[in-house]
């Protein structure tokens, strides 16, 4: 590779990387793009409050509005920055380190991530909104096929891609998307994560030359979200990527996900960390009551199962292990919310809703 920088690969090791190439972007177009985007999400999360709770669904005022554009720098900067990757490549990770929030799921398993789930990250100059994605694969069911409907949408409103892999992974694992984003023209990072793992530089460097031949216009970049290393170095290059424009959002918000999710999130992550095999991928969890009170938030939400066997085992002999789930479920929402929490947990047979399009568009995966 013919560098034009170098970049810090370990405290003792630099290694040369290429330089971003500049690339010409249609600001108004994509501008025009993004806020009908913004409002087509906004009346989405709208119109589902309002027939989970019997409201109306003609909203009369709206408090949800951007700064004022008398407030907001000429410079000022704002893109959907995008990151896409094979399963458990340490994308979430990354995602939470960006954003400085734990908005994600992160677990050992492979396929944590099911939704889009979008993280605001604010500045006087700026605004960039990640996106975590669910790894890139080969669809065995409907319900992995509307998860890579959410990547697909990711490659298509990226203002900045970051596409993670990791140090021991040899390419990705669905070569499809590899060729889309290929043949993408807006700026692109090649994140090689796990970077503390490696033990031979050699190989590294390596490794490190093929991403760059399969992505040329891409920036090859080693990190490690874990240990944070590189973390701040890449924030700053992708804020000089991004397209000037307006803020999406308004300045405080964090993501555009409801609390709800969030519930939802918790608890399917204590599942994925208390049970084996097929059990985590079958279930899903769907908040069906959230009453917040000043001292208190009670829940009630309900883990739905494909089989009659998944439920005995997701509620265990005289119901420990859905007592274990509500138990370490509640103590991370207390911390999430800073308050008491009673969480009630149910167990529903769904019968293969995986590959059932009406329950699937309820929750969430389909139009």
């Amino acid at each position: 590779m013919s560098p034009t920088s170098y970049q810090l690969l370990h405290p003792a090791m630099w290694v040369p990387l290429p330089s971003q190439p500049r690339h010409d972007l249609d600001q108004q177009r994509t501008a025009n793009v993004h806020k009908l985007m913004r409002c087509a999400n906004s009346l989405a999360c709208f119109h589902e409050g309002a027939r989970t709770f019997g409201l109306p669904t003609s909203p009369t005022v709206t408090d949800n509005q951007p700064l004022p554009s008398s407030e907001i720098p000429a410079d000022h900067r704002a893109g959907f920055v995008n990151i896409v990757g094979s399963p458990n490549v340490g994308k979430s990770t990354l995602m939470n380190r960006l954003v400085g929030e734990r908005l994600s799921i992160i677990n050992a398993k492979a396929q944590t991530t099911r939704h889009r789930i979008m993280g605001i990250v604010n500045d006087d100059a700026y605004q960039i909104v990640y996106s975590d994605t669910p790894g890139v694969l080969d669809p065995a069911y409907k319900l992995q096929e509307g998860m890579m409907k959410f990547v697909k949408t990711a490659l298509q409103d990226a203002d900045v891609l970051l596409v993670v892999t990791e140090v021991n992974e040899e390419g990705m694992a669905h070569p499809e998307t590899l060729e889309k984003i290929a043949a993408m023209d807006v700026p692109t990072f090649v994140l090689v994560n796990k970077i503390d793992l490696a033990t031979d530089q050699t190989a590294v460097e390596a490794k490190l030359d093929a991403w760059a031949a399969k992505l040329p216009r891409a920036s090859v970049v080693p990190i490690s979200a874990l240990h944070n290393f590189n973390v701040d170095t890449l924030l700053e290059r992708i804020v000089a990527q991004l397209p000037q424009s307006p803020p999406f959002f308004p300045k405080d918000e964090l993501t555009d996900k409801p609390m709800r999710f969030f519930v939802s999130e918790i608890v399917r992550e204590k599942i994925l960390t208390h049970f084996k095999q097929e059990i985590p991928y079958s279930c899903e969890v769907v908040v069906e009551a959230y009453e917040d009170a000043p001292d208190i938030t009670r829940i009630r939400a309900e883990i739905h199962v494909a089989r009659e066997s998944q439920k005995h085992i997701v509620v265990g002999a005289q119901g420990r292990m859905i007592k274990r789930v509500g138990m370490d479920a509640r103590k991370d929402l207390e911390a999430f919310l800073g308050k008491k929490v009673f969480l009630d947990l149910y167990v529903r047979v769904d019968k293969n809703w995986r590959d059932d399009e009406r329950k699937l568009k309820r929750f969430g995966y389909m139009d």
